[in-house]
């Protein structure tokens, strides 16, 4: 059970008619996600912004490392279907010069940029803009007189190194701030989080960094950023793998919406694992399944069975699914059969009733049952049962050894 959600300001990346995404405050929690191109490739930067927007990212982030960069972005905003962060690394003068492109909000890393005059003065242009900053503290480049003075990289020293950032916001009177303090160390980074919710009321950004390639950079990231949600941390949250940012992406959504913090946008396919009563290849129809399904943006749970024995009754919550036997797919939308199909057929059966449901709503779908079609599984189910017994996963042996393990 998840804690409530900590309460924090808001602040706005971005202003209507233009994108805009809340951020903190009764906000839902957003994804993040950053490009990989070149940002002065103004082209290819544009085409993996659309596909992370596809994907379920509300705001992407894009270098700024250099004047070409900062050039491409001018020409990358106004195009853009969401709004677009500046990373700023060393050079002040950029974040300036992203501003003046249009971006919609900065990143700046407080162990990078580190003269006072030069982090004030891009506040106080983002105060005239009305642009909100994210302070971005790293464990990894943080200032080595706050890790002396801290002992070492601590939760204690990332915080401070936000603090004292936000300090110099505050002699000019600018407040629009998010707060990130990451590390590569997934306990040192939930450690940091927590006393930074106990220190400051600012929305949160999460994220594990530099976290690498999946399957480890998944299971690190949602380590982190899921716990911290779970305690009611966090207001926006970005995967860091060493991968194509779509799955960055698609990744932080399927967190969100699997936590109830978002509504589900797109497909949820659950499978399976294959067991002794498998009759088919689940993993196979279950990727086709993904590959005919995944792009169509529908926000359905499908599930990919693989067999009519259990997988109606187990999958039953599901909106939709197919379950194998005796070469044939059994279609089934709520648990209810409502269709019989050769097994060659089954993933067009799902993508079409997938189509029917969300034109005409599971109800109708479940009414035009195929007559017969629940009697026939039902007879399939019987049959296989008589074949294979009712422990065709010989959990009996299984049993019989843990009893002897036990007694000893």
């Amino acid at each position: 059970m998840t804690s409530p959600r900590r309460r924090t300001r808001q602040v706005v990346v971005g202003r209507p008619p233009g994108p805009s995404v809340a951020v903190g405050g009764d906000a839902p929690v957003s994804v993040q996600s950053m490009t990989t191109t070149k940002t002065a490739d103004v082209d290819a930067t544009l085409t993996q912004i659309y596909a992370l927007a596809a994907a379920g990212c509300d705001i992407v982030r894009c270098t700024c490392n250099e004047e070409a960069a900062a050039e491409g972005l001018a020409q990358i905003v106004p195009r853009s279907p969401v709004p677009i962060i500046a990373d700023i690394h060393f050079q002040y003068r950029l974040a300036l010069a992203a501003m003046e492109a249009g971006v919609q909000g900065l990143r700046l890393n407080p162990g990078n940029i580190r003269k006072p005059a030069h982090i004030k003065a891009v506040a106080q242009e983002a105060k005239d803009r009305g642009l909100p900053i994210r302070i971005g503290v790293n464990a990894g480049s943080l200032d080595p007189d706050i890790a002396e003075a801290h002992g070492g990289i601590t939760p204690e020293a990332l915080v401070a190194s936000a603090q004292r950032e936000l300090a110099y916001f505050a002699e000019i009177g600018f407040d629009d701030v998010k707060i990130s303090v990451k590390a590569s160390n997934v306990a040192l980074m939930i450690d940091a989080y927590r006393l930074l919710a106990d220190t400051v009321d600012h929305p949160l950004h999460l994220g594990v960094t530099e976290a690498g390639p999946p399957p480890a950079g998944l299971v690190k990231s949602t380590a982190g950023i899921g716990t911290l949600l779970a305690e009611g941390i966090g207001d926006t949250i970005r995967y860091s793998l060493t991968a194509d940012p779509v799955e960055e992406a698609r990744a932080g959504r399927t967190l969100l919406e699997a936590l109830g913090l978002r509504e589900r946008k797109g497909l949820d396919l659950i499978a399976c694992p294959s067991c002794g009563r498998a009759e088919v290849d689940v993993i196979k129809v279950a990727n086709d399944a993904m590959a005919a399904l995944g792009d169509r943006n529908i926000p359905l749970q499908v599930a990919v069975m693989g067999c009519v024995v259990n997988g109606p009754g187990e999958a039953r919550e599901a909106d939709l699914g197919i379950a194998a036997g005796r070469g044939k797919g059994h279609l089934f939308v709520k648990g209810q059969v409502v269709r019989v199909v050769p097994e060659a057929d089954m993933v067009d059966a799902l993508v079409a009733t997938a189509e029917q449901i969300m034109e005409d709503g599971i109800d109708a779908v479940i009414a035009r049952a195929d007559v017969g079609a629940a009697a026939e599984a039902e007879a399939t189910r019987v049959e296989l049962l008589a074949t294979q017994g009712v422990d065709a996963n010989h959990a009996d042996e299984k049993i019989e050894k843990i009893r002897e393990l036990a007694g000893e």
